[in-house]
């Protein structure tokens, strides 16, 4: 179920992002990114774990351990994918309220490819010790996971309070001579700002259970059954997280939501 709901949704965004045209192309190709990573995680990662644990019933040893290993690499490479873009999301939005008018002969369609195709090959690097090295996977995650955070929760902090400060500036010179383009695009901005924050929120909750039980799980020597139990929980919530965030840029973006709504038009018109 939740394959078919991220596959679908996720190609959903994916066609309205390809029709909306008033995204900064940078911060539209991070988001495409985000959606193509969840589109894999539902294709791949969500029909893989099916499996493995159909093989497992049935006693399908060979088949369990291919898709077991399969499951791993794919799924640690998508979703160490996913959690680099969405800090690079928070850093994007930080740039744009720092940098002002030279935001966008600074931060480029070219710079964020590049960035985007350097973090792609360290994360399926990463995937790929998943099936070399689980020990080296496990303490990249333990590593990576907080320094992603860390590095969003900085970004967003240092937003918020940039925008605290603004918005005392502007209340103290609106009543003198108001400046209907500058507020007009704050408003943009905040929307934005608040669209990244919220798929950034979900990320932390879907992701952070399923960390949690990992640790868990490594500082036992005997794996007990609640954990193994709680942990079946945890990854449900945690492939979740591919299902949740279309929903999520239909909510809070409303050119997105636009995009889909027609989309959607469209495919019932010719169907």
């Amino acid at each position: 179920l939740l394959s078919i709901t991220a596959t679908l949704g996720n190609s959903l965004i994916l066609v309205a992002l390809h029709k909306e045209s008033s995204l900064h192309p940078p911060s539209k190709l991070l988001y495409r990114c985000l959606a193509t990573t969840d589109l894999l995680v539902g294709a791949v990662s969500h029909p893989l774990y099916a499996t493995y644990w159909m093989s497992v019933v049935n006693e399908h040893w060979s088949l369990c351990r291919y898709a077991w290993v399969t499951n791993g690499v794919t799924s640690y490479a998508l979703c160490s994918l996913s959690t680099s873009t969405l800090t690079a999301i928070s850093v994007d939005r930080l740039l744009a309220l720092l940098l002002g008018l030279r935001y966008r002969e600074i931060v480029t369609l070219r710079r964020t490819y590049i960035i985007l195709a350097i973090v792609c090959v360290v994360c399926v690097v990463a995937g790929l010790f998943f099936h070399l090295n689980y020990r080296i996977t496990f303490w990249f995650g333990l590593i990576g996971l907080p320094s992603c955070l860390v590095i969003s929760i900085a970004s967003y902090t240092k937003i918020f309070c940039a925008l605290s400060h603004h918005q005392a500036q502007v209340q103290d010179y609106a009543q003198q001579q108001p400046s209907q383009p500058n507020a007009l695009n704050m408003v943009r901005y905040r929307k934005a700002l608040h669209s990244a924050l919220w798929v950034q929120l979900a990320l932390v909750v879907c992701y952070v259970p399923l960390l949690t039980v990992e640790i868990l799980i490594s500082l036992h020597k005997e794996r007990s059954p609640n954990l193994i139990i709680f942990r079946g929980i945890a990854v449900v919530i945690f492939y979740f997280n591919s299902t949740l965030n279309p929903f999520l840029y239909c909510w809070k973006i409303s050119e997105v939501r636009q995009a889909v709504k027609q989309t959607i038009r469209q495919a019932i018109c010719y169907a």
